[in-house]
């Protein structure tokens, strides 16, 4: 009977650096290959090598783009890694958008530190460099979603749609006749711009995010709130700064403030969006409009009512116009990228005012800001927190605890064990906890670094 090994090498106990490594007697599989982020011990693991022989993995598969599912495959590359790297053709096209931004992002804030002499590190040197990402993307090799791919006579793959964002979905591993379920990250029911997640019908394993495991989103009228805080900028004379992820929460923040144009319910306020990565991933909405439901009329509208900021002179000329606006900059959990310049600028002003409209992970600049932190960090120096913080908790991508529990509603059998991962301790275990009563199934939450033996 064949053994299959699972290495839990990331989002176990944490919700980043999604890293799950399957060993079978025929193939080596590496699911999700994501960047760790958030306190600095997490942090620090990024720049450890992998506890496993990474030239042994043969392949890659990728539930979607995200950073935290993709920003360590330029180091799985430098350890050995000479496999293909598989995902949907849109979850390649964000990934390789990610990585060449994530890249010039990690080389200009390490040429900054060595400038400056904020890094205890001399020289502070890249995560990786731009080469590596190039590198990196050579590996891509893309499937179509609902069809059985073949890795040996015993193993085979089907990526399944998810929402989340565009290009994301499930992955159904079978190995050696028995259901491997890894569902990356959940999308909502209703989305704006997505459809609703398919449902497995079949796990033997199942392996589930658990980021908002002991939460349900609020029922908020997010078009009232947004107006709400419009009419606020407006009164104050003030700047609307929305740290925003540049896949999928950037372009429904764009959608969403472009339709409250058009109904006539806020006035023709300037709205600017500034994060290189997320014009790209604009164009990826265009290349794939089968994975999404914004018509290109739609598109077009929305493309040509705001202001995209193409160059860091723009940025400044964005901070230096007086006039009341709306920014939203990468990244979401303001953890870098060009928001990072808007809010040294304007955090200490009290007609600021910054929406957080994600999940903020623990040791984040934008945990920080939505716990009430009276200073932050930027650049090596302390700024005074006087900008008045909201948060939109509806517009997270990520499934709540009810659509998890209801997106395994279809499985007809009874899993051998449900493993929860990707989400934060209470989280976790309130997720567990509510599984059991809920299915009556075996639900273990692994630790980082464990291994499981499965006997087949």
């Amino acid at each position: 009977m064949p053994t299959v090994k699972i290495h839990f090498l990331g989002a176990a106990g944490t919700v980043t650096g999604s890293k799950f490594y399957i060993e079978t007697p025929h193939k080596n599989i590496l699911i999700d290959c994501g960047m760790f982020q958030g306190i600095k011990e997490l942090r620090e693991l990024n720049w450890k090598n992998l506890p496993i022989d990474v030239s042994a993995i043969d392949v890659v598969l990728l539930t979607h783009g995200h950073l935290d599912h993709t920003g360590y495959l330029p180091r799985l590359i430098k350890q050995g890694f000479a496999g293909d790297i598989i995902g949907t053709a849109p979850t390649l096209a964000i990934t390789e958008i990610i990585l060449r931004d994530s890249a010039k992002i990690h080389q200009e804030e390490a040429e900054r530190a060595n400038k400056e002499g904020y890094s205890k590190h001399d020289p502070a040197l890249p995560f990786y460099t731009e080469k590596d990402a190039e590198k990196t993307i050579r590996h891509f090799k893309n499937q179509e979603k609902d069809t059985w791919i073949s890795l040996s006579q015993n193993i085979k793959y089907r990526f399944k749609y998810n929402g989340h964002i565009i290009g994301a979905t499930y992955i159904e591993l079978d190995l050696y006749e028995k259901v491997f379920v890894f569902s990356g990250d959940v999308g909502r029911k209703e989305d704006v711009l997505l459809s609703p997640p398919e449902k497995p019908e079949w796990a033997d394993y199942l392996f589930v995010e658990s980021t908002y495991g002991d939460t349900l989103h609020p029922n908020e009228d997010v078009e009232e709130k947004l107006i709400e805080l419009i009419k606020n900028t407006l009164y104050e004379q003030g700047t609307l700064i929305i740290p925003s992820f540049a896949v999928e929460r950037l372009q429904v923040l764009m959608y969403i403030l472009w339709k409250l144009y058009q109904k006539n319910r806020i006035p023709n306020i300037p709205i600017y969006v500034d994060s290189p990565m997320g014009n790209n991933v604009l164009s990826v909405f265009e290349s794939f409009p089968d994975w999404h439901k914004l018509s290109m009329n739609e598109y077009y509208a929305i493309c040509n009512h705001i202001n995209i900021v193409t160059s860091y002179k723009e940025t400044w000329e964005v901070i230096d116009n007086p006039r009341p606006k709306i920014v939203i900059a990468g990244s979401g959990m303001v953890t870098g990228g060009r928001v990072l310049t808007y809010l040294k600028q304007l955090i200490d002003n009290n007609s600021t005012a910054v929406v957080l409209v994600g999940f903020q992970a623990e040791g984040t600049r934008g945990r920080l800001l939505q716990e009430g932190a009276h200073e932050i960090k930027l650049f090596g120096k302390y700024y005074p927190v006087n900008a008045k913080i909201h948060q939109i908790e509806s517009l997270s991508a990520h499934a709540d605890q009810q659509e998890l529990l209801d997106w395994m509603s279809k499985i007809k059998n009874i899993p051998e064990k449900v493993f929860l991962v990707h989400g934060e301790a209470t989280a976790a275990d309130t997720l567990r906890v509510k599984i059991q009563d809920t299915y009556r199934w075996r639900v273990h939450i692994p630790k980082l670094y464990e291994v499981i033996e499965i006997l087949l």
